[in-house]
């Protein structure tokens, strides 16, 4: 872990980790670029991790790529806390 991150908190590493997928797949066609974030995060990403990331995203998704804002509308969303 670099010492950026090391000084993140919770919810700014979520962003750090979505931009990296994001960084990745931008060499990719957009369409591709953006499932295959989706799909990474959907695969990867435990339910806690995505309840984080659709904290921040309904929050206004401050400091998310464009790739990423995109993908969410594809990302499954976890169920309720409460549920």
């Amino acid at each position: 872990m670099s010492h950026e991150e090391h000084k993140m908190g919770t919810k700014e590493k979520i962003v750090y980790m979505a931009n990296q997928i994001a960084t990745f797949f931008e060499s990719k066609p957009h369409d591709e670029g953006v499932a295959g974030v989706a799909e990474h995060i959907n695969k990867f990403w435990d339910p806690r991790m995505r309840r984080q990331f659709f904290e921040m995203f309904d929050e206004g998704g401050k400091g998310m790529k464009p790739l990423v804002i995109e993908a969410a509308a594809t990302i499954r969303r976890p169920a309720d806390k409460a549920a």
